[in-house]
């Protein structure tokens, strides 16, 4: 099958979410994913999200990666810890972050659809307030 099987305005895309592939702590706050990653046992390997595939660093050689795939969409989770510092005020790095991810890729075409909340709760909520109740 070949691209130009498809529909006109068929959309091709992909999709990641923030703590699987961002890494770059910058002043996020810990989510309970970081607590539970680091914790002896609970991840093959001790894997972590520390670094993942530094995306925070490295959006504009994968949104390049993308243009070149042909790619039109991208679906990605915000990461609430990163937008908020301990789940209650703004965190203006995260949020550049996010803006200038946004802008690089409307400049190359490619559209965004975010996902507010992908797992990812602030630690600091979970611990403190019980969670989202």
């Amino acid at each position: 099958m070949k691209r130009m099987d498809f529909p006109k305005d068929f959309v091709f895309g992909t999709a990641t979410a923030a703590y699987q592939i961002e890494g770059g702590k910058d002043e996020r706050s810990l989510s309970i994913w970081d607590e539970f990653s680091h914790t002896p046992g609970k991840v093959l390997n001790g894997d972590t999200g520390d670094i993942a595939c530094d995306h925070y660093h490295k959006y504009n050689e994968d949104i390049e990666i993308m243009k070149n795939l042909g790619v039109n969409a991208y679906r990605f989770s915000i990461s609430w810890p990163r937008v908020m510092k301990d789940g209650v005020k703004p965190n203006q790095k995260g949020l550049d972050f996010y803006s200038k991810l946004i802008d690089n890729l409307l400049e190359n075409n490619i559209e965004p659809f975010i996902t507010l909340y992908h797992w990812d709760l602030p630690l600091y909520l979970y611990k403190d307030k019980n969670g989202w109740l």
